[in-house]
């Protein structure tokens, strides 16, 4: 099974910790993220790795190699100008059928395995993980009337959203829809899927979930990870 891991961005939102290295190698507990991300995919029996570089990537591709420390074979494609989150697929050589493809800045607990097999199983072209969030308004919101006059008053409200975990499976078709050299975003891509008449299912998940995106998350990362580092790699710590 393949897995394409998307490691090109640059982690501006996570400075000053990517200053000197690209995200993917912002440690969580003593290992880089992408690390965590490689020994999952490995142990849920993704054997080919392709890793999307861009900002540093001569630092990921040193210390991940052709990636015998794991078990896989890792190869590389290199965006030369920045290609969003779904761009650098079309330069990867070779995909399979199908094949999983994820943000990698991405701590979570997922069953990759069982996302790959659902997928087939459905004959979907497009799978997206899924996860429930809360988002709490810090204000009270008002609601007004046509006339501008107070309709309702809501003090600090809680709104649920499915959000993608920036983890999908996709068939090799999709890459089609992408010209060459276009710097095209998942969502973008997802939507052209579905304008052509394609079904892109999201699967509900009720895993553990973060992207560590962001300062604030990162470190509620670091203790999630060290609290429960069983649950991240239970098989291989």
């Amino acid at each position: 099974m393949q897995a394409i891991i998307l490691a090109g961005g640059k982690g501006t939102r996570l400075k000053p910790y990517t200053m000197s290295f690209p995200k993917p190698l912002v440690p969580i507990g003593r290992y880089p993220i992408l690390e965590i991300i490689i020994r999952q995919l490995a142990f849920f029996g993704f054997k080919r790795i392709t890793i999307s570089t861009g900002y540093l990537a001569e630092l990921i591709e040193a210390y991940f190699g052709r990636g015998e420390r794991w078990g896989v074979t890792i190869e590389y494609v290199r965006e030369r100008t920045p290609l969003n989150t779904a761009g650098a697929l079309k330069l990867v050589q070779g995909c399979e059928d199908n094949f999983l493809v994820m943000n990698g800045d991405v701590l979570t607990t997922i069953d990759y395995g069982k996302l790959y097999a659902l997928h087939l199983e459905k004959g979907y072209k497009a799978t997206v993980a899924s996860k429930v969030r809360e988002s709490k308004i810090d204000f009270g919101v008002l609601k007004l009337d046509g006339e501008d006059f107070l309709f309702d008053y809501i003090e600090k409200p809680v709104y649920t959203f499915w959000v993608s975990m920036g983890v999908y499976v996709l068939s090799k078709d999709s890459i089609n829809l992408i010209s060459e050299g276009e710097s095209i975003g998942m969502p973008d891509l997802l939507l052209r899927l579905k304008k052509a008449g394609e079904k892109v299912h999201c699967h509900k998940s009720d895993c553990y979930w973060l992207d560590i995106g962001r300062v604030d998350d990162y470190e509620r990362a670091q203790e999630d990870f060290e609290v429960n580092k069983h649950n991240f790699l239970r098989y291989n710590v």
